[in-house]
């Protein structure tokens, strides 16, 4: 479990902001919130971006260490993904996620509706692992 939801003091996102998106009616379940299944996906994506940065080539999940909903997303809500990378291997990246939305009602009011732990790995072209360029 991460330290943020043990003791989520810190009202703003850690990390920076990686992908913005704009939630839909498409994106629903059957009660007229967000699906979690697309909150993950948008995460992923995010997690991906950041990743791919530090990696300077191609990155694949390998692993979803876990993913906490702490908040529903309504329709027209703006999703932002901020990523903050916690750990660079050989050929690995690990990453934490956090999705948040903007209260509506004052600029710089704040929720987090997720957070989740992110493993990728550097490919190549062919899809194998590759190592991380060190420089």
């Amino acid at each position: 479990m991460s330290k943020d939801l043990m003791d989520d003091a810190n009202p703003y996102p850690d990390g920076i902001l990686v992908l913005q998106v704009v939630a839909l009616p498409g994106d629903t379940n059957q009660h007229g919130l967000i699906h979690g299944g697309w909150l993950a996906s948008q995460m992923d994506m995010a997690g991906n971006l950041a990743c791919t940065r530090v990696a300077k080539g191609k990155v694949a999940t390998v692993a979803i260490e876990y993913i906490s909903f702490l908040a529903p997303i309504k329709i027209g809500a703006v999703v932002g993904c901020y990523a903050a990378i916690r750990g660079v291997g050989r050929s690995s990246v690990k990453v934490e996620v956090e999705a948040w939305i903007n209260a509506g009602s004052q600029e710089n009011e704040w929720i987090k509706v997720a957070e989740g732990g992110f493993v990728f790995v550097a490919i190549d072209d062919n899809g194998r692992t590759r190592a991380i360029p060190t420089a």
